[in-house]
Parts: structure tokens; sequence; C-alpha cells
């Protein structure tokens, strides 16, 4: 009887260590009859569109009745205005539009400067040029209007005077 209860003992240890290494195995994935996880998809989200939050650059419109002035490397500027006789002229450079005064010169060239935003146009018989104060730069050389192209001079103060004398 004793043999036949040592036998039992041997007998269920053997199936209980006989379980849990197989339990370790199937844990350790190195079996081929592991079962894949089935994954459920992912939940379909609404994409709510948001609004910017980036703020919009505002553009100021070009004003009416300007002339286009095109210069180099595709540069170009509206301005408003009669350069023979108003004192101020308005010029629309990039997206704004600024008041430029006329300030006296002994050169004869005509000259606008608004010291507020650094804005300098000055124009001689041949051309104009635009200028920044703030930063010393020249944003915009050798601009004509369509007549100066043809051979026409700046549409200047001291062309209208050599005219008016002549």
């Amino acid at each position: 009887m004793k043999k036949l209860l040592i036998a039992a003992v041997v007998a269920s240890l053997s199936a209980t260590a006989l379980v849990s290494a197989n339990n370790a195995f199937a844990q350790d994935g190195s079996t081929a009859t592991k079962k894949k996880a089935v994954k459920a998809p992912a939940p379909k989200h609404r994409l709510v569109k948001r609004k910017s939050t980036k703020s919009v650059e505002k553009t100021d419109p070009v004003p009416e009745g300007s002339v286009v002035w095109s210069c180099n490397e595709g540069h170009s500027f509206d301005l408003k205005g009669d350069m023979k006789r108003d004192q101020v002229v308005t010029v629309h450079w990039g997206t704004k539009n600024y008041n430029l005064p006329r300030e006296a010169t002994t050169t004869g060239a005509d000259r606008f400067h608004d010291l507020a935003t650094g804005l300098d146009l000055v124009v001689i018989p041949t051309k104009a040029m635009l200028f920044s104060d703030h930063d010393g730069s020249r944003l915009a050389d050798e601009c004509k209007t369509a007549e100066m192209m043809q051979g026409a001079p700046a549409p200047t103060q001291s062309n209208a005077l050599q005219k008016s004398t002549n």
C-alpha cells in the first residue's frame, strides 16, 4: 500500500509540474500553438476642423487712381498723388499704405519721407528709389512708370518747373 500511495503522490506531482512547465513555456512565446490576440479596431473619431489661431495679416487696399512703379528684382509699388504739387503722397508698398509728406531738398530730387514708418521715397528724373530708415536698406531701385520706360522723365516737381520756364 505504501508503494501505491507513493506512486500516486509522484504521479500527481509530475502532472502538476508538467502543467506548470507547459504554462511557463506558453507564456515564453516560443510555442507555435499560441493564439494571437485580436485587437479591436480603433474607434473612429470625428475630425473637427478648428479655426487657425494664427493672426491674418491685414492688407490695405491699393488706393484708387494710383500709378504703378515697376522696379528691379520684380518689386513694385503704387503711388497715389501728384508729385508735382501734393505735399503728401500715398505709397502702397507690400501690404500697407504709407502717407509720405514731402521734404525739401537742395538737389532738385523729390523726397517723400515719413519718420514714423521710416519709409523714404526719392525720385530723380531718371528713376525712383524706396528706402527704409529702420535698417538702412534700399527696398526698391530703378523704379519707373510705364511712361518713363518709354523715355519720358519722372513726374517730379523740378521737371514741372523746368517745363514751365521754357
